[in-house]
């Protein structure tokens, strides 16, 4: 199986199914001498970890990172650094009645086509679970990184109700289960998904992320561009289905003069921008503006609402996904997509670097 590792010069290569005895990621490409422990780690598998509220699967999982190798004394030595994360609470008996069976809207029958076989407990490869291997390397991504580059991300849309961006406050985002910067948003996103839950079906997002302290130059033009790159990176994460960067498809309504973003020489001799419609990227590289990235979440496939489809021997039938799943996995999207835009930014630092002679 092929397109299991991301990125040039840091790369990434996860393994491990859903239901299989663990997870884990090799990290590839990390300069000797950072420091780097299981704790820096742990943080954000902690915040992408399920269980921690109803609105999210009650599978519990603590997530606790082994670092394998590639440290040494708390440094990082510039061999590979395997980590391994244990699958701790499988129930693969919930998954017993669609084992001839295809889910509507999961990868069952493009596996299934494709390989001739699929790991049918809980979607073994193609499940949400591998997004705990991204999270681990996003940590080390921004160790790579350095403090200089602040990655953040939240939730801004929730089936229909947006967030009202005059509250948006960052500091509320870890005060609720949303990940959501609106608080009074975040009320009602909670009697929703409660009314979504009693029904057995579930509903989409939208995840913002944002980079902040990238300075201009990242980035490669034509094929390797950097916005092209967090367009893939982003894709790549399980249900989403649509990426875009600043102001993304609202540019299409505006003008060539309101989405221009105008400059003017800074106090310091760098260039200010009076607006960010391009999300921090010009050309494919970076202006020094926050790199700013939106994705869509489709709604969680497996639901108590009767589907239709067919099994392995091509008859029609009806299926009822039962077992523990989040009514709307765009919730633990978000410390997703910061690792993968961690990643993204690790790997484009370093190719930068190694262009530039070690500038920037």
């Amino acid at each position: 199986m092929a397109g299991n590792s991301f990125g040039t010069l840091f790369r990434f290569t996860t393994w491990g199914e859903s239901h299989g005895p663990a997870v884990g990621v090799v990290v590839d490409g990390v300069p000797s001498r950072l420091p780097l422990s299981e704790a820096d780690i742990q943080h954000h598998l902690d915040r992408r970890r399920p269980g921690q509220s109803r609105f999210t699967t009650q599978r519990r999982e603590p997530d606790t990172v082994r670092i394998l190798s590639g440290v040494f004394e708390g440094q990082t030595t510039g061999s590979p650094i395997g980590l391994h994360i244990d699958n701790q609470d499988q129930r693969s008996k919930d998954y017993g009645d669609i084992a001839r069976t295809f889910r509507p809207g999961h990868a069952d029958y493009t596996y299934w086509a494709k390989y001739g076989i699929r790991d049918y407990r809980g979607g073994g490869r193609s499940s949400a679970r591998e997004t705990a291997c991204r999270v681990a390397a996003g940590a080390v991504a921004r160790i790579v990184l350095g403090p200089s580059v602040r990655i953040r991300g939240a939730l801004v849309q929730i089936g229909p109700h947006a967030v009202d961006r005059d509250r948006w406050d960052w500091e509320r985002v870890d005060d609720n289960p949303f990940f959501c910067p609106d608080p009074q948003t975040a009320d009602r996103w909670a009697d929703y998904l409660d009314g979504v839950r009693r029904r057995g079906s579930s509903v989409g997002a939208v995840v913002e992320v944002v980079a902040e302290g990238v300075p201009a130059g990242w980035g490669d033009p034509i094929y390797d561009k950097l916005d092209g790159d967090l367009a893939r990176a982003m894709m790549t994460i399980n249900a989403v289905k649509g990426v875009e960067i600043g102001a993304g498809f609202a540019a299409a309504a505006l003008s060539g003069e309101d989405n221009a973003d105008e400059m003017s020489p800074a106090p310091d001799g760098s260039v200010q921008f009076a607006s960010n419609h391009a999300g921090g990227v010009l050309g494919g590289i970076s202006t020094g503006q926050p790199v700013v990235v939106r994705f869509a979440v489709k709604p969680t496939s497996s639901i108590l609402v009767p589907r239709r489809s067919v099994d392995v021997d091509g008859a029609a039938t009806e299926v009822v996904t039962r077992g523990r799943h989040d009514p709307c996995v765009g919730i633990r999207a978000v410390p997703v997509g910061e690792a993968m835009m961690a990643c993204v930014l690790a790997d484009h630092q370093m190719r930068h670097r190694a262009l530039s002679g070690g500038t920037n």
